[in-house]
């Protein structure tokens, strides 16, 4: 099986990557890329890697990285004009509903020419509100299936349509894809096991952490953030603290934006870390801090949730909260019962390590593609 998988990263990450990386831009789109796979940003190589272990050809294309992208074009004989690329400095986070993406047609351009030159069995968009319908219509005669996956708010139905199947790891939303006569099937995220033996033997010395997102798109995780800050040792790290009052106790233990290597080493110096979901879980746990933590072997706090003892035994391998007060007095037991902590955080990461890395994910990935391209 042939896939190109296409994923777009935070702007401010690739930002600050090539900030850290003064000469990377004009290197080679081997280097390049190269450099921010192993940055380990999202799911970075997550699926590749794995789906190349059982036997298949993939390939990882980062959309809106301009710098990345204006190499592949100079490398193919194109010009890189296409992007309006102008310095290193020029990135693109097409945002959810794709509202600039008429603006930027050179990103598309480039991502057509590149999925047209590899001729794909399946091409695999994580982000779904990278490619309108229009665009799957013209992309389609050199693909066999094309597919997507969300764990987001879902976009317009003419960024849904276009696509033979969406994946999803909100199980409520695989009746609503397919109420769009979209075929759509449950698949959960996971952890890369590659990531807890980077950082073997690291001393466990952040008591309680929080890494996410912050400001207005998670305002109601503010008020709890808040609480913690003014009643626990809890240290932030995370992105949008723009967002956040001026006033509030978050911005006094603020630490900073962490993004791939730099967020597992603060995970794997954590005995504890707080976890909660964006309003589309609704009551379903399901974000990629459920693996990530417990993979990285810190206790993970996170909201109660009607199936998370599908994932995790609650009380045995993860801890709960169900509101500010249940959460500070969770905290409390558990930084004072250093040994149940331990215990809870060190079953939580069997259970990853043994049920939920992205090895055992592309088995069942292969067996859902395997069966739609027979069909």
């Amino acid at each position: 099986m042939r896939i190109v998988f296409v994923d777009t990263y935070y702007r401010r990450f690739l930002g600050e990557h090539y900030a850290r990386n003064p000469q990377l831009a004009s290197e080679s789109y081997a280097l390049q890329q190269r450099s921010l796979i192993e940055a380990r940003f999202g799911t970075s190589d997550f699926y590749t890697k794995h789906l190349n272990d059982l036997g298949c050809e993939t390939f990882d294309l980062i959309a809106n990285c301009v710098p990345l992208q204006a190499a592949w074009l100079r490398e193919n004989g194109r010009s890189a004009t296409l992007l309006n690329y102008a310095a290193p400095h020029r990135f693109y986070r097409l945002p959810i509903l794709g509202h600039v993406v008429a603006a930027l047609p050179g990103l598309l351009s480039t991502v057509f020419e590149q999925v047209r030159s590899l001729q794909p069995d399946v091409l695999y968009c994580h982000d779904l509100s990278l490619f309108p319908n229009w665009f799957l219509g013209k992309i389609r005669k050199h693909v066999k299936l094309v597919v997507g996956q969300i764990a987001h708010t879902l976009p317009p139905d003419s960024f849904v349509s276009g696509y033979d199947l969406v994946l999803t790891s909100f199980p409520h939303f695989v009746d609503r894809i397919k109420a769009k006569r979209v075929d759509s099937e449950y698949f959960r995220l996971g952890f890369d096991h590659r990531m807890s033996a980077s950082f073997d033997g690291i001393p466990r010395d952040i008591e309680l952490s929080f890494v996410g997102a912050l400001g207005r798109s998670h305002g109601s995780a503010i008020p709890l953030l808040e609480r913690l800050c003014r009643e626990t040792p809890i240290r932030i790290y995370g992105y949008g603290i723009d967002g956040v009052p001026r006033h509030s106790p978050i911005r006094e233990r603020y630490e900073g934006e962490v993004w791939g290597l730099d967020m597992y080493r603060i995970l794997a110096r954590s005995r504890v870390t707080l976890n909660r979901h964006i309003g589309a879980a609704e009551n379903f746990a399901n974000n990629m801090r459920l693996y990530e933590a417990t993979g990285m072997g810190a206790l993970l706090l996170t909201e109660r949730k009607d199936n998370l003892n599908d994932l995790f035994a609650s009380g045995e391998e993860v801890e709960t909260y169900s509101g500010p007060d249940d959460a500070i007095e969770k905290v409390s037991s558990l930084l004072r019962d250093t040994e149940r902590c331990a215990k809870i955080a060190a079953a939580g990461q069997a259970r990853t390590l043994r049920e939920h890395t992205y090895r055992e994910r592309m088995k069942e990935l292969m067996l859902i593609l395997e069966r739609r391209l027979v069909t």
